[in-house]
């Protein structure tokens, strides 16, 4: 072999590393176009074709979340989902990933991942009005651990609170597991009064004009979609020019400039562009509306006059949009954006023939079907196994501890630590319309025309998937269900952020389509259908993966956002009744406290859902029959006792010592899905409600304490240093 030709082979294998195309889907690409790929066009497949753009291992599979009913429009391959909410009003919601960014770079991976989010909501002409995030971070002292953490909670902080955007609730998880990737999950809902208009992203009209809108273009974030769809080696370092940079107040002027000429009806289509930047915009746009456009890039605004078209076109700068309008519109587009100090630039325009065509200046790059990309990217068929709980047993073995040292581990674990210090940075409650925030486990905001309560809780409890990926999926979605129906509020729509390893391996690869099927069936068990989501796959260094993490958000609706009950206890020495089905037990909370992977018992006959339904419900009940409920919590891991300790206050404790009638003091500890307490001043009365309310569901009622001035007591032997409790559980880093 000559050379030349060694030479030739070395180039080409050389530039599959660099696009992180496989051999295969050179060839795929090559038979696509009927020729080998232009320079310009490495780049073009390279990123659409990646696994964050394309799905190709996952599509097959997102399928399964096909069911729709009345209140949820088919929005397939728009920026979000949209739910009608009757009175005129909707929403549109999605939740997204940063894992890899905010692994490399923290606080600009997390803070872009809140930007990226809003403007995926924001495009669709919904104002942006609650965001929640779902972190999942290693062992405290694991290296970086803490710099990590702190910088993911700075950047979301520092974006959410400058673009005037509320975090209102999120979820906080701590394991080993995570110690080499972090997750960055956010989720955004966007609102839409009666007559908004909705805008979608499908390319229309030739003649029309293709145009860029909002800030320059940089280097930043070039190749980024691409670097998320590759799992990390020991030069995760290298990769920090594939973080994007983001500008709260930029996106704050975009959203403001966007929803004002959505409002002027000057918009024919509208698309963020977020991942591979103004490729994925452009192409997709296109594709949808099965259009070409015509696109010169030596047009748009640039930061660095030194950027190759490669780099103008993989650039995933941040606050930039790019849109479709009639020619007569664009002047007021250009002096609406324009007031709000932002770049409105004609790039193209668009043509009937469906060719995307890429210039610069007067040369051609490229111009090719944008079919060829988006619709024949490679789809995987992964193998995998049909899902057997392996950790399914008959009867559960009380595992022999000392509460005392089991709340040391938990709260020192971050497991019985609800990491007070990383809301309180959020700002929660601005543009007033949050009623319910952090202070508690699931947020509600107040709906602008109709003055109803807006819920939202995320979910996947890491613990629970180790234990078993298919009850682990199905609780992701039942358990913030629950959450919400115990403020009384009725499930609408989920949307999910499907977080899992290399799907090339088998064992992966089944825990996700565990998961799906999982998910899929609980939204249709609770008429909540799947509108929007996203998967993260390659979270993965080194050969150890993550746990697999399918993170939810789930909305619903109550009548109004009056009369909320409280988390927390709210006088002493009230009765505090347990509602509870049984339906999966276990002792995850306490394993997890040794490192140790739990078994988990199943019963029969639990009709989950209907349990959910039944408890949303119970607060119109609460209200007609003047029961005095002044607290109520799902009972979480770490069963009754841990719950109990999170429902306390500076100033109010409980007792459970008189109710173990012979049990063990473990079994205050057992999981028990699912299950409720709450706190009333009048206990005969409202057992006797509960009672009757539940009386055809297979639930435990009864009394198990009651709650005191301070004194912690879980039994004779076991009592807490209230002070140094709650010292312990509101501690930070």
């Amino acid at each position: 072999m000559s050379n030349k030709t060694l030479a030739n082979e070395h180039e080409h294998e050389q530039k599959l590393k660099t696009y992180r195309l496989s051999s295969d889907e050179y060839q795929m690409m090559t038979t696509l176009l009927k020729r080998e790929p232009h320079a310009i066009e490495w780049a073009l497949f390279s990123a659409l074709w990646s696994e964050h753009c394309s799905y190709k291992s996952s599509k097959m599979h997102l399928r399964k979340f096909s069911f729709r009913n009345e209140s949820t429009p088919e929005m397939d391959g728009e920026n979000a989902g949209v739910v009608d909410l009757g009175f005129g009003e909707k929403i549109a919601f999605k939740m997204e990933s940063h894992n890899h960014p905010s692994f490399i770079e923290p606080v600009q991976g997390a803070a872009t991942g809140v930007g990226g989010i809003l403007r995926d909501i924001f495009t669709m002409g919904a104002r942006p009005i609650m965001t929640a995030d779902y972190l999942c971070f290693g062992e405290v002292d694991a290296p970086r651990m803490k710099d990590l953490m702190k910088g993911v909670v700075r950047g979301i902080s520092m974006y959410g609170n400058c673009v005037g955007v509320p975090t209102v609730t999120g979820q906080t998880n701590f394991h080993a597991r995570y110690n080499k990737n972090i997750l960055v999950n956010a989720l955004n809902v966007g609102y839409f009064a009666p007559g908004q208009k909705m805008a979608l992203s499908g390319a229309s009209g030739p003649g029309n004009l293709v145009v860029y809108v909002g800030a320059k273009t940089g280097r930043d974030g070039v190749h980024g979609a691409s670097m998320a769809s590759a799992s990390f080696d020991d030069d995760s370092e290298s990769k920090r020019p594939n973080v994007q940079i983001g500008d709260p107040f930029y996106e704050k002027l975009l959203i403001e400039a966007c929803l004002q000429i959505l409002d002027q009806e000057l918009v024919v289509a509208m698309q963020d562009m977020g991942a591979a930047g103004l490729t994925s915009s452009s192409f997709e746009m296109a594709a949808k509306g099965q259009v070409g456009l015509v696109i010169d890039l030596k047009k748009v605004p640039l930061r660095d006059s030194s950027m190759t078209a490669e780099d103008i076109l993989l650039s995933e700068s941040q606050e930039r949009m790019l849109l479709i309008c009639e020619p007569k519109n664009f002047e007021s587009i250009k002096n609406t954006f324009k007031k709000w100090n932002l770049d409105a630039v004609i790039l193209g325009e668009v043509q009937k023939e469906r060719k995307v065509k890429l210039q610069w200046g007067v040369e051609t790059l490229t111009d090719i079907d944008p079919d060829l990309i988006i619709e024949k990217a490679p789809r995987y068929e992964r193998p995998y196994q049909r899902w057997a709980s392996p950790r399914k047993v008959e009867q559960l073995a009380t595992p022999t501890f000392r509460p005392s040292e089991l709340i040391q581990k938990l709260t020192k674990s971050f497991k019985l630590n609800q990491a007070h210090w990383i809301h309180n940075q959020y700002d929660q409650r601005v543009g007033a319309r949050t009623a319910m925030a952090c202070e508690s486990s699931v947020a509600f905001a107040r709906l602008d025309h109709s003055g109803r309560g807006l819920g939202l809780a995320v979910g996947c409890r890491p613990e629970v998937m180790q234990m078993d990926a298919e009850v682990g999926a199905l609780d992701a979605v039942y358990y913030p269900a629950f959450q919400l129906a115990l403020k009384g509020a009725e499930t609408l729509a989920i949307t999910d952020c499907l977080n899992f390893g290399n799907p090339q391996k088998p064992e992966i690869m089944s825990e996700f389509v565990a998961s799906v099927e999982a998910i899929a069936l609980a939204s249709r068990k609770l008429n909540a259908p799947v509108i929007s989501g996203n998967v993260s796959f390659y979270n993965e260094t080194l050969e150890e993966n993550i746990i697999s993490t399918p993170a939810t958000g789930v909305v619903a609706i109550r009548d109004s956002v009056e009369n909320l009950i409280s988390d927390q206890f709210q006088a002493p020495f009230e009765s505090l009744i347990a509602v509870q089905m049984k339906w999966v037990e276990s002792w995850t909370a306490v394993m997890a406290a040794d490192k140790k992977v739990s078994s988990f018992k199943q019963s029969p006959g639990c009709d989950v859902p209907d349990f959910i339904k039944q408890c949303s419900q119970m607060d119109a009940e609460f209200k007609k029959l003047d029961l005095p409920i002044s607290s109520i919590k799902a009972i979480g891991l770490g069963g009754i006792a841990t719950t109990c300790l999170k429902m306390t206050t500076d100033a109010i404790g409980f007792d459970l010592s008189y109710d173990l009638n012979g049990n063990q003091e473990a079994d205050l500890f057992k999981d028990s899905f699912y299950g409720f307490i709450v706190s009333t001043g009048d206990n005969e009365k409202t057992a006797s409600f509960l009672k009757s309310h539940f009386k055809n569901l297979n639930v435990e009622i009864k009394k198990i304490g009651e709650t005191t001035n301070q004194k912690i007591t879980l039994s004779t032997s076991t009592q807490i240093e209230p002070n140094q409790f709650r010292t312990d559980y509101l501690k930070g880093l």
